[in-house]
């Protein structure tokens, strides 16, 4: 697992609102809550998005855009975003290849097919600033998220 001080590997993935995004283009403007997720439609990951999205306006005050990533198919992320009632910030397929941004973070777990449950903080400068795996069924809390970035941001 990639931990603080190391350059977080730049990436291109599908988003569930259609289109892409690429992590090298907060470089210098925001940091980035990477939180990996392992599968769309499964009650703990659909509380923790919902989490993200009732406290965006946190995040935003924080300077950091959330990006939610699992290994789900992008028709898939789509659909799962519509099931959790209004998530603006973006759901991001890491489908193909295969789980490969989770596996450059350390995070992927080849026996299951899906990543850990973990969250990494880019700074604006791209390299890790803060980093948790949790248990599967863990939900995580913002605020020790949001802790975090408070120290790059205060």
């Amino acid at each position: 697992m990639l931990k603080v001080g190391d350059i977080a590997p730049d990436f291109e993935l599908r988003t569930h609102k259609g289109g892409t995004v690429k992590l090298s283009d907060f470089r210098g403007k925001k940091n980035v809550v990477l939180a990996f997720h392992p599968l769309a439609f499964t009650p703990v990951c659909a509380n923790q998005m919902r989490g993200y999205e009732s406290d965006l306006s946190q995040f935003e005050k924080a300077g950091a855009a959330v990006l939610g990533i699992s290994i789900d198919a992008q028709p898939a992320k789509a659909a799962w975003a519509k099931t959790l009632d209004s998530i603006s910030y973006d759901l991001l397929s890491d489908f193909h290849p295969h789980g490969e941004v989770a596996q450059n973070y350390g995070v992927f777990r080849p026996k299951e097919g899906f990543s850990e449950r973990a969250i990494f903080v880019v700074d604006k400068a791209g390299k890790i600033a803060w980093s948790k795996v949790y248990d599967i069924p863990e939900l995580p809390k913002n605020e020790e998220v949001l802790a975090a970035l408070h120290r790059l941001e205060p």
